[in-house]
């Protein structure tokens, strides 16, 4: 293998091992279920997010999120029927000891956090006939407001929201400088499906069987190439297993287990040293890798129309001998990266990421192969386990899910790392992006993989094969997924806990049902006789029988 094939491998390796990701949702939780919170009667609120529009001198301003209170009347989920409300500073700021009833009837109260209860502030703003009041935090982060085990005075019948700081400062500028500040408060539903969800599962299937169809295909050419060989070699007698082509590498059982040690330890360290330094050095490797990955998928389709320019080669220092064609293809690819990597921050960029990370994942399932359903069984066990463990487990740990974290980059102060797919929410009130980890497609994308090669070499139809039901219980499992995504509002889901059992299961028992599985579990190839024995054989009883 020459440098430039090395460093692909090791970069795409690098890149495999890292990108086991959940599927989630960026723009928050809405409801928000504590169950360390306390809970009475009167203070069982559920956690709610809540979205505070302003008007400033009558012209629509500021959008802000808080968070509901535990207590108090819950907040009206559609637009229309919120009312806005005038803003108004309380007097004193934290509202500790109500000293005059100043406020008209119906105002919005603006208060500081302090030291004394959330209820005493609510109860001080009830009394002053507000219609809500705005709890703002001492902190950028929110806060829950509840109620302390021993509290009686709950008779609470106004809205309570906290808002965090830079929130607080900004409204409180507004006040300070002689603005009519009006707000509106409410708390809309996401819808039950999103069309980016739609989209999502069709892009994360659709990567599966293009990457599925060029690695049997590859196979086949392989296998075919193989034995013209062995027929035009008779001094020789090679093994009857297939001969691996240039650039394949094979999962061992080793290494599937050392997977969720290695991922472990790189998946700490993202969630340790995330920051936005560390992201732009994540953007550069993935850079790196899609374009790497673009360039051989664009290569690759090229080359049946450019074919005599795909097979001239031409000698390049450092990178040994490169094809015109890849020549021609590179530049394209590195400026299409270089221009996504300086306006991945506009609203459109994640077309260019997806795109990039398409590629990237299609060349890994060409490149990386499950050589049996043994070795393919032990990948997908230890990364259920994986997920499952830093999605939920990682919270007793670390007091928040490692995982969902690290996807979202809540401490970069950027949108999260580029390791994932991406589509905007279209009719989510909440906006934000739907997403799923490169791992919730490329390893399962292994499996169902392998399944087409074994279906081609052993020249099973699609029905009698195991490729359909691979990719459709794939499938079904991603739409669980989702499914659990909106019924849990949004709440983070490892797509491997669904698509595991579904994807794995199915394989497994259809493989036992039908008689395959000793060959799947441990060769992976149908069990096919030599053509240079066969030839060797029939030489060998040719000479007998003239004797």
């Amino acid at each position: 293998m020459d440098l430039q094939g090395l460093c692909r491998l090791i970069l795409l390796s690098a890149l495999f091992s890292v990108v086991c990701h959940p599927s989630s949702v960026t723009a928050g939780d809405i409801i928000h279920d504590d169950d360390l919170a306390p809970k009475k009667p009167r203070c069982e609120n559920d956690f709610v997010l809540v979205k505070v529009q302003t008007w400033v001198n009558g012209i629509e301003d500021a959008e802000f999120v808080g968070v509901g209170a535990r207590f108090g009347t819950t907040i009206v989920s559609k637009e229309k029927n919120a009312n806005q409300r005038r803003l108004v500073l309380s007097d004193p700021r934290d509202f500790v000891v109500l000293q005059r009833i100043r406020f008209l009837a119906n105002d919005v109260i603006m208060v500081d956090r302090g030291h004394c209860k959330f209820t005493t502030k609510a109860n001080n703003a009830q009394a002053a006939h507000a219609s809500a009041v705005l709890v703002i935090n001492n902190q950028k982060e929110l806060y829950k407001m509840v109620c302390e085990p021993d509290e009686t005075d709950l008779d609470i019948h106004i809205p309570t929201v906290m808002l965090p700081q830079d929130a607080g400062a900004s409204l409180e500028k507004m006040l300070t400088s002689n603005l009519t500040v009006f707000v509106q408060l409410y708390s809309p539903k996401r819808p039950l499906v999103d069309i980016a969800e739609v989209f999502l599962w069709l892009m994360a299937v659709s990567t599966i069987l293009c990457a599925s169809y060029w690695s049997a295909w590859s196979a086949r050419e392989t296998a075919i190439e193989r034995d013209k060989l062995l027929k035009d070699a008779l001094d020789e007698i090679p093994d009857s297993r297939p001969v691996g082509s240039g650039g394949i590498v094979e999962i061992s059982t080793t290494s599937a287990i050392l997977f969720v040690v290695v991922a472990s330890c790189l998946l700490v360290m993202l969630y340790k040293l995330m920051s936005y330094w560390f992201v732009e050095l994540l953007v550069v490797l993935f850079c790196i890798g899609g374009v790497e990955g673009l360039q051989t998928c664009l290569v690759a389709l090229l080359s049946r129309w450019f074919k005599r320019t795909g097979e001239s080669y031409i000698k390049v220092p450092f990178f040994g001998a490169v094809s015109y064609l890849t020549l021609a293809v590179s530049p394209i690819c590195i400026t299409f990266a270089v221009v996504w990597a300086v306006y991945r921050n506009v609203s459109f960029a994640w077309v260019g990421q997806d795109i990039l990370g398409i590629a990237l994942i299609i060349t890994v399932l060409q490149i990386v192969h499950v050589p049996n359903l043994k070795v393919g069984t032990i990948l997908l066990s230890c990364a259920f386990l994986y997920d499952i463990f830093w999605v939920f487990v990682s919270k007793e740990l670390f007091h928040e899910s490692v995982m969902i974290v690290v996807a979202r980059g809540d401490k970069s102060g950027e949108d999260g790392i580029p390791m994932l797919l991406k589509i905007p929410r279209m009719f989510d009130p909440w906006g934000g992006y739907s997403i799923i980890g490169f791992g919730d497609i490329l390893l399962p994308g292994l499996l169902i993989a392998f399944s087409l090669r074994y279906d081609w070499l052993t020249n099973k139809t699609l029905r009698s094969g195991y490729f359909l039901w691979a990719i459709v219980t794939y499938g079904l499992g991603l739409l669980i997924t989702y499914a659990a995504l909106n019924l849990m509002d949004g709440q983070g889901q490892p797509a491997l806990l669904y698509v595991v059992p579904f994807t794995l299961g199915s394989f497994l028992t259809l493989g036992r049902k039908r008689g395959d599985l000793r060959v799947l579990w441990t060769r992976g190839v149908p069990d096919t006789p030599c053509p240079h024995i066969r030839l060797e054989h029939q030489y060998s009883d040719e000479l007998n029988s003239e004797n």
